[in-house]
């Protein structure tokens, strides 16, 4: 029994959690300094700034045995695309708005604050709106809303105030943040290699939040038996 360690032997772990940046960072990293458990959680550029991912395009040009790498095609412009804020004449000195039938808006909020941003807000007249020829390239759902609102984003409400997500990229960004997310190559991603390419976990085949628990927990009870069966600990 010499490969046997007790509890109180082993060593403890530094906790933490590494989040993919599959995750989106803003509404998860916003309470991350009022608690004591560090956390990392990447965004989609993160790579972009690591100068160790630099030559990470190489290997584009490689096949894989799951995905297609082929290049998709360029989305064809959808025919009757709907206005975007930027199809709208905003006259920020008079504070007026011109929709693109030529019909003003009225302003109906000029301080809405939107993830640390504000907005300026107009809205249609319902007069104009109802019989307007452009209904169908205005708005979502012509058969049911009646007039079309338009947001322009004004800048932050604080310009000197650093973003949770400007924290969490400073964060990462750094010596220890880079060793610490590093440490997934080894711990997190080679358990879903295996348990999605070896096991062929692609998908649940359950519905409900229980027995999509209970299918996840097997899975990963065949992987823990699999280690222990490899270091030798059956023998």
């Amino acid at each position: 029994m010499a490969w046997f360690k007790p509890p109180s032997a082993m060593p403890r772990p530094t906790r933490s959690i590494r989040q993919t940046p599959a995750i989106t960072v803003r509404p998860t990293s916003k309470h991350w300094p009022r608690r004591t458990l560090k956390r990392w959680i990447a965004d989609s550029g993160m790579r972009q700034r690591d100068e160790r991912f630099k030559d990470q395009a190489r290997h584009k040009d490689k096949p894989h045995p799951l995905h297609d790498k082929s290049k998709s095609k360029p989305k064809a412009s959808t025919p009757g695309q709907r206005y975007k804020p930027s199809d709208f004449n905003w006259n920020t000195e008079t504070g007026t708005c011109i929709c693109p039938a030529g019909k003003s808006l009225y302003q109906n909020g000029a301080n809405c604050t939107i993830n640390g941003r504000l907005f300026i807000k107009f809205t249609g007249a319902q007069r104009d709106c109802a019989h307007c020829t452009q209904r169908d390239k205005c708005l979502r759902h012509p058969d049911k809303t009646l007039v079309r609102q338009v947001c322009f984003n004004r800048g932050r409400v604080d310009p000197a105030a650093e973003s949770f997500t400007d924290k969490m990229k400073r964060a990462i960004d750094s010596e220890d943040g880079k060793r610490r997310y590093g440490q997934r190559f080894a711990t997190v991603e080679p358990v879903f290699g295996n348990l999605r390419h070896n096991k062929q976990l692609n998908r649940f085949t359950l519905r409900g939040q229980q027995k999509v628990d209970t299918q996840w927990k097997l899975y990963c009870l065949v992987h823990n038996i699999e280690k222990l069966a490899h270091h030798g600990y059956g023998q």
